[in-house]
């Protein structure tokens, strides 16, 4: 994995709308696990409706990341479709385990739905990988 500051900045190369902030947010809380940083942003702002996103790829191994069922339970999950993962994820420890928690449909309010919730979103795939979208335009 490339150093916190080039994920920063390659994050902030790709992310083109301006109500997008990418910052260093795991060192500015003293978080480095998911489960963590989910506890502090819920204690620090309680009023705010989080909604945690992933791809497909990452509820495939999401059971081995320390406290994963309390990201289940914490907030709602918003798993989006990833090239050749979408099959193994649905298939996995996590998706099984929190099978009755799936919602089949889009709400407008997914966010107000009580956890543990879960969505998949079948989005159009994109088979680029995370280090050529990252990459300035014909370095990779």
């Amino acid at each position: 994995m490339a150093p916190l500051q080039e994920r920063i900045a390659g994050a902030r190369g790709v992310a083109r709308d301006p109500r997008i902030r990418v910052f260093d947010l795991e060192t500015r809380l003293g978080t480095h696990f998911t489960a963590d940083t989910l506890a502090q942003l819920q204690t620090r702002w309680p009023r705010i409706d989080f909604v945690w996103l992933m791809g497909a790829d990452n509820l495939a191994q999401i059971r081995h990341w320390k406290n994963w069922q309390a990201i289940f339970v914490r907030v709602p999950i918003a798993v989006f479709a990833r090239p050749t993962y979408c099959q193994k994820a649905l298939a996995e420890l996590a998706a099984q385990r929190f099978s009755r928690a799936r919602v089949i449909r889009e709400t407008r309010r997914f966010s107000e739905i009580k956890p543990p919730a879960w969505i998949f979103l079948p989005v159009k795939l994109d088979f680029h990988s995370a280090t050529a979208i990252r990459a300035p335009k014909g370095a990779v």
